[in-house]
């Protein structure tokens, strides 16, 4: 198979979000069943693939345009699914059973298209791709995602300055709260200090954060005129299970791994060592290779298609989708992760 058709694969998501919206009764949940009851058994059924792209073929993988081409179309998708919700959905007349499958199949496709390709995007150089990213994070009212993810996450990451590394022991439900939170504060802090070294007006359009939140009013403003309340209520609700999903992605991600601490003001520098990896070929698909999360951290300027697995990576023993399962069964999750946790530490 091409290389970069592959992951034409991660397409079947919208496809089912769509037949999920153009269904009744219990279709109407077929994104849920196949992200997190297919994805993990196709996962386990087709196994990992640890190896990676030479120089040669990162070089011709890099000068490829067909692999931004499918990010495109993803994003395209994301736009095209989350209009068709908005005006196929009709929460006074659809059913709870109707309403509650199509809002979490949007909610779905929020955390996993939006927010994951606005975080590619988001980390391209091309301005217009960064714009691109800041909508895609829009649709799930998380586009501060983009300053604290960027200048907070990665600089942080491991310490506990970070409130998306998750420490061990630490239960993923308040963690998801937590995260939502502290990633819309931290956002402002980083701009408040942005504006302060440049000498800039801190409530001005200069503020990014300013830009942002409008930009998410108006977006919520619209709706309502537009489409009406319940729509908006069924919308929100979408958008914040994308975030919740997002920030028990986060959870997995970091859970327990901790960089050193080298003096008083300085830790040492993000390793593969400090974030999860997992190589499950199907995930790494769907995902656009979020899942070799170790990479991303250790060089976050590499396209998803160049991202790389490290021999001393931490593993996890599954894919994504039933990482989040495992982590929602905290005695589970801590049983299982713990140990892994204990030895990667000891190194």
């Amino acid at each position: 198979m091409v290389s970069w058709f592959k992951y034409a694969f991660a397409l079947s998501l919208p496809f089912f979000v769509w037949l999920a919206f153009l269904s009744e009764g219990w279709m109407c949940f077929i994104p849920l069943i196949y992200a997190f009851g297919v994805i993990p058994l196709l996962e386990f059924a087709f196994g990992e693939k640890v190896s990676n792209p030479n120089a040669e073929e990162e070089k011709r993988f890099l000068q490829s345009k067909a692999f931004d081409v499918m990010i495109y179309i993803a994003v395209a998708a994301h736009f095209a699914t989350l209009l068709g919700f908005l005006f196929l959905i009709d929460p006074l007349n659809d059913g709870f059973l109707e309403l509650s499958g199509k809002v979490i199949s949007m909610g779905i496709m929020c955390g996993v298209f939006g927010i994951n390709i606005g975080h590619e995007l988001g980390h391209r150089v091309n301005k217009v791709e960064q714009f691109i990213a800041q909508m895609m994070l829009l649709t799930s009212q998380y586009i501060h995602f983009f300053i604290e993810h960027n200048e907070g996450h990665h600089r942080n990451v491991g310490t506990p300055g970070d409130p998306a590394s998750a420490k061990k022991n630490e239960i993923v439900y308040p963690f998801i709260l937590k995260g939502i939170f502290s990633t819309y504060v931290g956002a402002w802090k980083i701009e408040m200090k942005r504006l302060q070294r440049k000498k800039l007006a801190f409530f001005s359009f200069q503020n990014r954060m300013v830009r942002f939140s409008l930009a998410q009013l108006f977006m919520i403003a619209a709706i309502w005129i537009g489409l009406g309340p319940w729509v908006l209520l069924a919308y929100l609700t979408s958008a914040i299970i994308g975030m919740c999903l997002l920030e028990a992605i986060n959870y997995i991600e970091h859970y327990g791994l901790r960089r050193k601490k080298l003096n008083e003001y300085r830790y040492e520098d993000p390793q593969p060592i400090h974030s999860w990896n997992s190589d499950f070929v199907i995930g790494r698909l769907v995902l656009f290779e979020l899942t070799r999360h170790s990479d991303h951290h250790y060089d976050p300027s590499r396209k998803y298609q160049i991202l790389r697995t490290h021999p001393e990576a931490p593993q996890l023993p599954g894919g994504y989708p039933s990482m989040v399962l495992l982590a929602l069964c905290p005695p589970l999750w801590f049983k299982i992760m713990n140990t892994r946790v204990d030895k990667i530490m000891q190194v």
